[in-house]
């Protein structure tokens, strides 16, 4: 049998023979912590006949009345089918020891606090692969503050700090579904990489809050270092440059680019728009696939039943964080304007020059002339006058 099915008998088991034990449990247990609607019934049929005063929620072990179990299994009858006084009697031995209903509740919240973590998890991953097809990011960020507001009640209730902890180790990288990366997307990254080749002066608008891995395609992140760098160097920008930069990267020879994709990318004659606008497509949707890659990260863990719950919690809110520093920097680009590069990032004249000197030949200075020798003057002798 399941254990965790085991545990919610326990604990109803316990609540009918001792149900003082009730007071120790109603603060931070609740009935839809239950995974089976009867127990989910019963649970909340104890605390509401508690709540009416009814004479068996305060009796001691031993002199409970009959009326307490009868009453509330009637009162459970009200709220699902099935529940009969048979299988009440059936949760009564259930359950070892009575005076351990505490750690038989706790064993129940540990349970619901996996099965809840997991079904958010799935719902913030429907909605960013609905905000996929839709090409916005507004169910994924309501279903993303969700998920982190319940992982912070949960905490709460199982008395941990609800801070990020990083796994042991690092789970491997999630696979990027191919159906993201569609057509649309693909050549808002191609019109973006355009317009800064076509105009590097743009590239300051976007620099602060997007990044290489933004991009969904692995050579499009290559050419945003490789422009990136240009930029940075304070190098002329083109097609040629851009090209050489890419293949000093190694990007020609490990396959993510051909020097064709990368003059057809950087085509001058291309028609350029706003680099701000094409950042931010390409931004929103990175913010979407992240959310959907944090959320297979969080089902992950919260399927796996022997992960702690209190572990769970912090590994959750960590794999989260990628997605809540997207989620930043997106806000930035949206309602700017971008922050300023820190000075020791930005190109500076005398970088700019250093850089452009580098393609200029250099000077040759003339042969100096050989010095004429110098004759070597004779040592004096000391004349001592007699004595």
């Amino acid at each position: 049998m399941n254990p965790l099915h085991r545990a919610e008998q326990a604990v109803l088991g316990a609540i009918f023979l001792n149900p003082t034990q009730l007071e120790q449990l109603s603060s931070w247990l609740r009935s839809k912590h239950f995974y089976r609607p009867a127990h989910q019934a019963l649970y909340a049929s104890a605390l509401a006949l508690r709540d009416r005063g009814h004479p068996g929620s305060t009796a001691a072990v031993g002199s409970v009345p009959v009326s307490w179990v009868a009453d509330a299994v009637t009162e459970a009858g009200t709220r699902t089918r099935g529940v009969t006084a048979s299988y009440a009697h059936q949760l009564v031995a259930a359950c070892p020891r009575p005076e351990h209903a505490v750690v038989y509740g706790r064993m129940v919240l540990e349970g619901a606090i996996h099965r809840t973590v997991a079904e958010h998890a799935v719902r913030l991953h429907q909605a960013a692969r609905a905000d996929t097809v839709r090409g916005g990011t507004e169910e994924t960020l309501l279903r993303a503050d969700a998920l982190a507001g319940v992982l912070t009640d949960l905490a709460r209730r199982w008395g941990t700090d609800p801070r990020p902890v990083p796994p042991p180790a690092q789970p491997e990288p999630v696979p990027r579904a191919t159906e993201v990366l569609d057509r649309g997307l693909l050549a808002d990254e191609e019109f973006l990489l355009a317009c800064l080749t076509a105009r590097p002066d743009q590239f300051d608008a976007v620099v602060g809050w997007l990044r290489p891995g933004d991009f969904g395609d692995p050579g499009h992140q290559q050419l945003y270092r490789a422009l990136g760098a240009l930029n940075h160097r304070g190098e002329p920008v083109d097609q040629l440059t851009v090209l050489w930069e890419v293949q000093r990267r190694g990007a020609l020879t490990d396959g993510s680019l051909d020097a064709e994709r990368v003059l057809a990318v950087c085509d001058p004659l291309a028609l350029v728009g706003s680099a701000e606008h094409f950042g931010e497509q390409v931004i929103g949707a990175a913010l979407v696939r992240t959310a959907a890659e944090s959320a297979q990260r969080v089902r992950a863990l919260a399927e796996d039943s022997s992960v702690p719950a209190g572990r769970l919690i912090g590994h959750a809110l960590h794999a989260l964080g990628p997605l809540d520093e997207l989620r930043q920097r997106w806000h930035t680009a949206r309602t700017g304007p971008a922050p300023e590069n820190p000075p020791a990032a930005r190109s500076s004249p005398g970088r700019a020059e250093a850089a452009r000197a580098r393609s200029r030949p250099r000077r040759t200075a003339p042969p100096t002339p050989a010095a004429a020798p110098v004759p070597a003057t004779p040592a004096r002798t000391s004349r001592r006058s007699p004595a």
